[in-house]
């Protein structure tokens, strides 16, 4: 009997000794919460909120502020009309002798383009040609009261009648050189006394001239013309025939051109404030 109770108390001994070794298993307990954070005082101003970042801004080219370079349009006038002195050094009638006439020269043209105008010319000459005395053509043969020397003159008047083309080089501020074609219409009429009576002949036919010139510019609306040209005549007189002449013409005078109203913007129209 003792020798069981002895076998259990010492298996109770191990018992108890192998529980008191064991982990424990119970969960650990929950910790007491802790005291919340205290509200802030009522004159305490909140803290502002971080704003985030701003997003880099996409690059854009750049524009030029610059304003474009524009080619500087030449000025000219639409209209010109032209007036003045012209000197021809002439044979109309073939004579062999050349006549120093005086006279006018005048045109008004219309620049069509920069380069290009249409002109429209007149001019007329008067003065004195000298004719042979044997043959007088185109003026009859002398019978009675005929000149003694071996030549006569003879009054001339010669005019012309010209359309054509100009030929403009507008470059320079003071100076603009130009060329010219023109053709057209010619008169000639000569009157000689002779055989106790005054005697007279006339003629026309085609005429054509080319020459050059130079405005020197005054101001916007006047300028001074200088030109020199190439007149070559066509003559049909009923003693002489058809007959070609190669003449001088030499013009000076005053152009008057039309002037160009400058547009005012809309900066010069509104008042200032």
């Amino acid at each position: 009997m003792r020798k069981c109770l002895g076998v259990l108390v010492v298996v109770a001994a191990l018992c108890v000794m192998s529980w008191a070794q064991a982990p424990d298993q119970t969960p650990p307990s929950t910790p007491p919460p802790t005291p919340s954070t205290p509200a802030p005082a009522p004159d305490t101003a909140p803290t502002p909120a971080q704003a985030p970042p701003p997003a880099p801004a996409e690059t854009q080219p750049k524009e030029s502020t610059s304003a474009p370079v524009t080619k500087s349009v030449p000025q000219f006038a639409r209209l010109e009309l032209f007036g003045g002195y012209s000197f021809a050094q002439a044979q109309f009638f073939n004579s062999g002798h050349w006549a120093q006439l005086n006279g006018w020269n005048a045109s008004f043209t219309v620049n069509a383009i920069e380069h290009l105008g249409f002109v429209v010319d007149a001019s007329e000459f008067f003065g004195n040609s000298k004719i042979n005395s044997a043959p007088p053509f185109p003026f009859q043969i002398c019978v009675t009261d005929c000149p003694t020397t071996p030549t006569f003159n003879a009054g001339t008047r010669e005019y012309n009648i010209l359309f054509g083309v100009q030929l403009p080089f507008h470059r320079r501020e003071r100076w603009t050189p130009f060329g010219e074609v023109l053709i057209g219409h010619d008169g000639v009429r000569g009157q000689a006394f002779q055989n106790n009576m005054e005697e007279s002949v006339v003629s026309s036919g085609p005429s054509l001239v080319a020459g050059f010139g130079a405005d020197r510019k005054i101001n916007e609306r006047y300028a001074l013309r200088f030109k020199a040209d190439y007149l070559a005549t066509r003559t049909s007189f009923s003693l002489l025939g058809k007959k070609t002449q190669d003449n001088l013409r030499l013009s000076v005078g005053v152009v008057i051109r039309s002037v160009r109203k400058k547009r005012r913007t809309l900066e010069e129209e509104t008042p200032p404030e």
